[in-house]
């Protein structure tokens, strides 16, 4: 008897509980609504903007889900969590997307592979430019990642990266060198292109505007205009062959170029 008794107080004081909560709903005014977050790009004045049409109303009355929905389409929001806090306040955590590279000219891409188009996009003129086909940006970035880690063993830094709607690669670096990996094995021979540059020696290296890496067994050079001509004969070991302008005929298509021919571990050259 006594059990049956402490339930039935119980529930009567619950249920006293929410009839006075109901009837003062529209008495408790939410009087703080705290962000917490670190902010480079989100400004607290848009996310008040956003916010002021959602939390003129009670404590109780507030749609938390509305208020989520919202903050969430702010351009720089990548994830949020909000929360009612007793007796007058609303928390709201929000973490800001970190641009990694620009995406085209107007937009960028973040760390996640999300795509930003920020309202200025001056202030991001120093990040690497990433090209890819449309919808493809997040399997554009992890190889462009790792594109980025084959240069940077180097020193070598991406300015620009571009796939285009054939899959065929393509590398600007901050020096203005391009690289041309076509469509096939492009790591690949971008691994073998890195590991003649010391051969080729860093002078070199910098006088060269375009290397065209899609060949199967090596590559062609095209210099730089005010490059003087060079003698190959004492660039190379004495086990290296110079080849003929005929043996080197793939590297026409290069206007000027040179090309190199790697079988094993000996260089092959030929001034087309």
């Amino acid at each position: 008897m006594i059990t049956v008794f402490k339930v039935m107080t119980t529930v009567l004081l619950l249920t006293g509980l929410v009839w006075v909560t109901g009837y003062g709903v529209k008495r408790i005014p939410i009087k703080y609504v705290r962000t917490e977050g670190v902010f480079q790009y989100l400004s607290k004045d848009e996310i008040k903007t956003a916010l002021q049409p959602l939390v003129m109303t009670g404590f109780f009355d507030a749609d938390m889900q509305a208020i989520h929905q919202v903050v969430s389409q702010l351009t720089w929001v990548d994830t949020v969590t909000v929360k009612r806090v007793w007796p007058d306040a609303i928390d709201i955590k929000i973490r800001e997307k970190k641009p990694y590279v620009r995406w085209g000219q107007q937009s960028l891409v973040s760390t996640r592979g999300e795509i930003i188009t920020p309202k200025n996009i001056e202030q991001f003129q120093t990040l690497p430019i990433l090209q890819g086909p449309e919808q493809q940006q997040l399997k554009t970035l992890e190889i462009m990642k790792g594109v980025n880690t084959a240069l940077a063993d180097q020193s070598m830094k991406m300015a620009e990266f571009t796939i285009n709607d054939r899959w065929a690669w393509k590398i600007k670096l901050t020096t203005g060198l391009e690289i041309l990996l076509g469509r096939n094995e492009q790591l690949k021979k971008l691994q073998r292109f890195l590991k003649t540059l010391d051969v080729l020696g860093q002078e070199q290296v910098e006088k060269i505007a375009i290397v065209d890496l899609r060949y199967p067994n090596g590559y062609a050079v095209s210099w730089k205009p005010e490059t003087q001509e060079i003698d190959w004969s004492h660039r190379f070991h004495t086990d290296a062959t110079l080849l003929t302008p005929r043996d080197g005929e793939n590297a026409a298509r290069l206007p000027g170029a040179v090309a190199v021919a790697i079988l094993g571990d000996r260089k092959k050259i030929a001034n087309p």
